[in-house]
């Protein structure tokens, strides 16, 4: 077992920060150690003081206007996470850094609170979150998530819940609150049915059946629930798009999207690495059907194709989603979200106006 199966994370490595000139980098081999010697990589969670958390989306490919990330970085683990290089921004590695050192902000449904509470704000979609995962592992404890879904139930701003964690349906009073004014929807993201390939690829996150029994939950308490297939790494996971759609709309899904998988900066380089070490003999293949995506690269930046990639591959991926959503009876679309209840009221009054 090698040490990032033992110590249950994304990647072993630490990758160069490309914004800093030195690279400090063990003399020793990982291979020359024996991997139950080299203690395991601890978690970090560090407070992060931002003075605001809306961000706001100037992306075409997103389907809101701001983003809430209560966390930035993620102990989930993912190897093909899109959002490892933010942590170039902090100094520190897009690889192990990335999972294990957790910036929090404690602060967040006081400073949503603020901004709903300005006159100038004007009621708009919130993806909670569009970067990191809002219910990671330490979401069970600290409980940031869930207060910053009541500051949403309070104002009744419309929010899009995005995750991969089960952890989800913990908080399905606080989403009934917001389903009634059609201010609330849940994606969650379902890359594989197979256990073992999501023990490695995204190593702390729910497992699928678990995924599915939080869709099944919501669904049953009128919560819009979908899936989102993401990402679809040809090769690999590309073949389970339509058992993927019949187990969602089987658990009560109402609509399932797809992601191409991309691979922004170092992000390359890890998916690389994390190919070589556990399917060696697909490498290839997999490495090849990307560049055909992507105009020969392995990674597309631009606007309107950078999710989906390009050519008959990608063709075919979306052909694949839409005739199994079609057999299943479900959307391929995210259900629109209403803006029309949003009211201002005194912190901590909302109960006493609700009809």
């Amino acid at each position: 077992m090698d040490q990032a199966s033992r110590a249950h994370r994304g990647t072993p490595l630490q990758p160069a920060n490309r914004f800093q000139s030195l690279h400090r980098e063990r003399e020793l081999d990982l291979e020359d150690l024996d991997p139950a010697e080299e203690p395991l990589p601890r978690t970090e969670f560090l407070t992060d003081t931002t003075s605001s958390v809306l961000t706001r989306n100037t992306s075409p490919d997103l389907g809101f206007d701001f983003g809430l990330n209560p966390y930035r970085g993620c102990e989930h683990g993912c190897i093909y996470c899109y959002a490892r290089p933010y942590h170039e921004f902090l100094g520190w590695s897009s690889g192990l850094d990335f999972e294990t050192r957790i910036l929090v902000k404690h602060d967040a449904p006081a400073l949503l609170r603020a901004e709903f509470s300005k006159p100038s704000w004007k009621p708009s979609v919130v993806a909670l979150s569009g970067v990191t995962d809002c219910y990671q592992p330490v979401e069970r404890k600290l409980r940031i998530t869930r207060q910053c879904l009541e500051v949403f139930a309070e104002f009744r701003n419309p929010v899009g819940v995005i995750t991969k964690n089960a952890l989800v349906a913990r908080d399905v009073d606080v989403l009934q609150k917001l389903a009634r004014f059609k201010a609330v929807s849940v994606a969650i993201s379902l890359t594989t049915l197979d256990p073992a390939l999501r023990s490695i690829l995204e190593p702390r996150t729910s497992p699928p059946v678990a995924r599915l029994a939080a869709v099944q939950r919501l669904a049953q308490a009128g919560i819009p629930v979908g899936v989102m297939i993401a990402p679809v790494i040809p090769g690999l996971n590309d073949h389970e798009i339509p058992s993927l759609v019949a187990a969602a709309a089987q658990a009560g899904a109402s609509f399932a999207s797809t992601t191409i998988l991309r691979l922004p900066h170092s992000v390359a380089a890890l998916f690389e690495d994390w190919l070589t070490r556990h399917f060696p003999d697909r490498k290839e293949k997999v490495l090849n059907q990307l560049r055909s995506l992507r105009g020969g690269e392995l990674n597309d930046a631009r606007f309107g194709t950078r999710m989906r990639g390009e050519g008959p591959l990608a063709e075919q991926v979306s052909r694949l989603l839409h005739i199994a959503c079609r057999r299943a009876g479900i959307q391929t679309r995210h259900p629109e979200l209403s803006e029309s209840a949003f009211r201002r009221t005194a912190a901590g009054q909302g109960e006493l106006f609700d009809p």
